[in-house]
């Protein structure tokens, strides 16, 4: 509990629900980010509250009184200097990803680590946080465990269940494809994640291939890579950005129309088509 009550301290909210933004704040409404001090950084969602990170966690804090307790105050204790870093694991345009050991829980993570100077990384980090804080332990999406802050290096680190099988893009590299009864009894678990991220969370994830479902030993897979995921306010919004994997992209979205969550079914497919052949087609 003294822990806990240490990193409530630290973590001093950017935003009060009652007096607005403080005194020191350098955000508007149009930020996505601004430090509150050297040590802390606070990434402003205007659905979801305040997200403040420094070396001993994150703490999400709503951004105005509700009853609703989806939208309450979260606190996740994950220290840096209680990571000991084993190496990458993987990488990609604006990450890259570390395997490591949790010392107080002996549990093995990945660390997802984002520079926040940048602002479109920023902005995907953001995304990113927003979507697994409000489903930790969702069936079907990768668990979250936490973020903390390195000031040292302006990153932040994203801790993420550490899925030891790989991608399914992995998989049928060495394989070449995967049996019918097991694919079947995988995509349904996806299947259950992306109806959340779309019946509940209202977010089309916009980049599902092979390489972003993941898989632990256990034969579990679960959907990754959050951070250009886009919000549709309702069933009937659309999207109208260009953005993701082309290969995997629904025709309308090849033809730069207006999309929804449709796409992310059509790129489900392609995944499925791959896995279970062999041969993307």
């Amino acid at each position: 509990m003294a822990g806990l009550e240490e990193l409530k301290k630290k973590l001093t909210p950017l935003f009060d629900a009652e007096k607005g933004f403080s005194s020191g704040s350098t955000l508007d409404s149009c930020d996505s980010y601004a430090p509150s001090d050297s040590q802390t950084v606070n990434l402003f969602s205007r659905s979801y509250g305040v997200y403040n990170i420094n070396e001993l966690g994150l703490q999400k804090c709503t951004s105005w009184p509700t009853d609703d307790l989806d939208h309450g105050e979260k606190t996740y204790r994950c220290a840096s200097h209680e990571m000991r870093i084993f190496g990458a694991i993987g990488s990609g345009a604006s990450s890259i990803v570390q395997r490591a050991i949790h010392i107080p829980t002996h549990r093995i993570l990945a660390l997802k680590k984002i520079n926040i100077f940048e602002k479109e990384k920023r902005e995907q980090l953001l995304t990113e946080i927003r979507t697994l804080c409000e489903a930790p332990c969702y069936q079907g999406l990768v668990e979250f465990h936490g973020a903390f802050y390195t000031p040292d290096s302006g990153q932040i680190s994203i801790a993420l269940e550490y899925m030891d099988g790989g991608s399914l893009a992995d998989v049928i590299r060495v394989w070449k494809c995967i049996p019918e009864p097991v694919l079947s009894s995988m995509f349904q678990n996806l299947l259950h994640g992306l109806s959340y991220l779309h019946g509940v969370r209202h977010l089309v994830h916009r980049d599902i291939k092979p390489a972003n479902l993941l898989v632990n030993l256990k034969g579990e897979p679960k959907i990754t890579d959050f951070g250009i995921s886009a919000g549709l306010g309702n069933s009937m919004a659309m999207c109208a950005t260009f953005i993701g994997t082309v290969t995997y992209m629904s025709p309308e979205r090849i033809r730069n129309e207006s999309y929804s969550y449709p796409a992310d079914i059509w790129s489900l497919g392609l995944a499925l088509f791959e896995c279970g052949t062999g041969e993307f087609p």
